[in-house]
């Protein structure tokens, strides 16, 4: 498995840890097409990780490498518990969450209210670095509110990069937590690349990724001229087959697969699999939907895939039938390699 890392690494291309969709099978879909990017798992809680079922909200298959664990909380003490325990299942990074504007996050004082807050963001940094030894980032906003996108970005920087953040992964827009619903935060607040590329050059040895906004690799290759890294979400789950590009173009390797198709096939190996263990056809192929978007069949494949796989006794054959449905009849097909 090729692992993407500072050592290296020059540039990082990441998915975005995104609630409700970069759970596991998601995971394991994606790396299908790619294996050089950092992939993301939805923000678990740290009390969830100390107190929950681990292996459900955190377990992984080896061959999502590599994979950073993102927690969400705002105690010094828990996060460190959580990220030790995350390290232990073998995560490749522990990523801090202060980014999120949801009202949940916000009634428990984490996610982005934490950037009103930079001196316990630096302490939970710090404990976490001191548990592991592993990357430790942190995932934020430009602000929030009414704060100055200069000034108070900078009180913000200097508390996590005093406390040694590995890594700083900036959504490049501000979140209003008063007046704005989570799903306006992605899309209102205008984007500031030049605010994300100004603090890479003032903080040369800091590793800047920077997310929000882009949806091709054109606008990713762009980007990795000012900062170390881009972090797509969005574009990365509703057009997937974009990753099929990422390895050759941005890291010069090919990628597992070639075509959409191969996917398909092989994500069938996949389903085979979970299946066996119970899982629900329909948990797996909600991530899928939009693997052949703009190309003949693609609604047939949505649609297949949407209404059957919802059925009890759905099985692999819903998405071979969904497959027929899009792809020529005389196309060639990698052979599909149990890769997960």
């Amino acid at each position: 498995m090729t692992e993407i890392t500072p050592k290296n690494r020059e540039k990082i291309f990441a998915v975005a840890p995104m609630m409700e969709w970069t759970d596991r099978h998601c995971r394991a879909f994606h790396r299908l097409m790619t294996r050089c990017a950092l992939l993301y798992t939805e923000m678990v809680t740290a009390d969830a990780v100390i107190h929950g079922d681990r292996e459900r909200l955190i377990g992984f298959d080896p061959a999502e490498h590599p994979v950073a664990l993102q927690l969400g909380g705002a105690d010094p003490t828990r996060l460190a518990k959580a990220a030790r325990i995350g390290a232990d299942f073998g995560y490749d990074e522990i990523n801090l969450n202060c980014g999120c504007p949801s009202d949940r996050v916000q009634s428990g004082a984490f996610g982005a209210a934490l950037m009103a807050t930079p001196d316990l963001v630096g302490d939970c940094v710090a404990a976490m670095k001191a548990a592991v030894n592993i990357p430790v980032t942190v995932k934020c906003r430009l602000g929030i509110d009414d704060q100055d996108v200069e000034t108070d970005l900078d009180r913000f920087i200097d508390a996590v990069a005093a406390a040694g953040v590995d890594r700083l992964i900036v959504h490049a827009r501000k979140a209003w937590l008063q007046g704005l619903s989570p799903k306006e935060n992605r899309d209102i607040p205008p984007l500031d690349y030049g605010r994300v590329y100004r603090l890479k050059a003032t903080r040369p040895d800091l590793p800047v990724i920077v997310n929000g906004g882009i949806d091709t690799l054109d606008a990713a290759e762009a980007h990795l001229a000012h900062v170390d890294g881009v972090m797509l979400g969005r574009a990365a789950y509703k057009t997937p087959a974009l990753l099929l590009e990422v390895d050759r173009r941005l890291f010069g390797v090919a990628p597992p697969h070639r075509t959409p198709e191969a996917v398909a096939e092989a994500m069938i190996v996949y389903i085979e699999a979970e299946l066996r263990r119970g899982t629900r056809l329909a948990a797996i192929t909600r991530h899928m939907l939009g693997l052949f978007q703009g190309v003949p069949g693609a609604r047939a494949w949505r649609r297949i895939l949407t209404v059957d796989s919802i059925r009890a006794d759905a099985g692999a054959e819903v998405l071979a039938r969904a497959l027929a449905a899009v792809a020529p009849t005389d196309r060639v097909l990698e052979p599909a390699a149990n890769t997960l």
